[in-house]
């Protein structure tokens, strides 16, 4: 299949597949489109040894780095300095309202405490400054293209990856923020619906993507938010998109390693199981509606903080509902595409069928053309 984006990355299928593990993101790339690794968790170390072992298991072919440089933040005046003392700097800004309420959350949940040694990592790639060292760590490796997931990546970054021979993509969720990404000199904008998981916009894939199309061309458009199969690949690109950007539908996947509670509650989520919540990372996130952010939501809670401040709160808290998997009140984030999730498979499989189905529409939407009127 040639669009424009399987020509300009060299690749079968115009699927891109965000993942934060590693596996996916090599068996998505070696069934033919391109995985993208979301490097937001990693330190730039535990970065290198992603992207080496990626290296080695692609068989050559073409994946991403997906990054957050958000555009604006809390904090952002305060200058970079080095993590840590950013780190400090920015911890100083958390009410200690917010944190009782967090350890009143936790402890009416029975969630230990944790340890001395279970010192936790409270910003990571949540800013500007935190996030350069972990682009400086892609563009030593052969990717092929760096995404930014927040905002129009800073203009000094395009003309580096530029300068590499890597692609750069933006993601969009508004006409305006695709213009914002073509601005700065994207090769490839993502309209991303707000039926998307994770951070996302108040837009429906489905009015968003001609929207972006139009404002963005010629730069080629890729279509996300609730695709995850060959039906959505089909409306999205009948849109004008030259691909899809899929993210949910791999969490489900026999290569992901997702937490077993979490994906229980994925494979028995509906579509309308999901909430756009900001009791994660302090902006807008669709995730499963649970205990978590229904507290979030109730009458006694303090409100979030803004980025990055929230998951600066919450880190601690989400190593320790994470180590003792609590089925209620771990922050799932996942797209309203999670009502069509219901087993577990191997990516390519994932892959043939998301390819399978379109064939069927495109096919399908031939007929109709074709039949002669009455």
């Amino acid at each position: 299949m040639r669009t424009r984006v399987t020509e300009m990355f060299g690749i079968d299928l115009p699927v891109f597949a965000f993942s934060h593990c590693r596996d996916v993101v090599a068996a998505v790339s070696r069934a033919g489109g391109m995985g993208v690794l979301g490097a937001l968790y990693f330190t730039p170390e535990e970065l290198e040894t992603e992207l080496a072992w990626i290296d080695a298991h692609t068989g050559g072919r073409p994946y991403g780095v997906d990054v957050v440089m958000p555009s604006s933040y809390a904090g952002a005046e305060l200058g970079a300095g080095s993590g840590e003392e950013l780190q400090e700097r920015l911890r100083a800004l958390i009410p200690d309202g917010h944190r009782r309420f967090v350890d009143a959350l936790l402890a009416e949940h029975g969630v230990p405490e944790l340890t001395d040694t279970d010192a936790g990592r409270f910003l990571l790639g949540w800013t500007d400054a935190t996030a350069r060292p972990q682009v400086e760590v892609a563009l030593k490796h052969p990717i092929a293209l760096l995404a930014n997931a927040l905002g129009a990546p800073p203009p000094d970054v395009v003309e580096q990856a530029h300068r590499h021979g890597v692609k750069v993509a933006g993601l969009a969720s508004s006409r305006r923020h695709a213009r914002k990404q073509c601005d700065v000199g994207v090769d490839v904008v993502v309209a991303q619906g707000t039926e998307a998981g994770g951070h996302t916009g108040e837009v429906s894939t489905m009015v968003l993507v001609p929207e972006a199309v139009d404002e963005a061309a010629p730069v080629p458009v890729l279509a996300a938010g609730g695709v995850g199969r060959g039906r959505q690949m089909a409306a999205g690109m009948a849109l004008g998109a030259e691909g899809v950007w899929t993210g949910s539908v791999w969490l489900a996947t026999e290569e992901a390693d997702t937490p077993q509670g979490a994906l229980e509650q994925i494979l028995h989520a509906s579509s309308s199981d999901t909430v756009r919540s900001r009791s994660m990372t302090g902006k807008p996130a669709r995730m499963l509606r649970n205990d978590w952010t229904r507290a979030w939501e109730e009458e006694g809670s303090p409100g979030t903080l803004p980025m990055p401040l929230q998951f600066m709160l919450i880190a601690d808290a989400l190593r320790r509902v994470g180590r003792v998997r609590h089925p209620t009140l771990t922050p799932s984030p996942v797209g309203q595409i999670v009502g069509s999730i219901d087993r577990v498979k191997p990516c390519s499989q994932v892959v043939y069928e998301l390819m399978e189905e379109f064939g069927e529409a495109v096919e399908r939407l031939g007929r109709l053309a074709e039949a002669e009127p009455g």
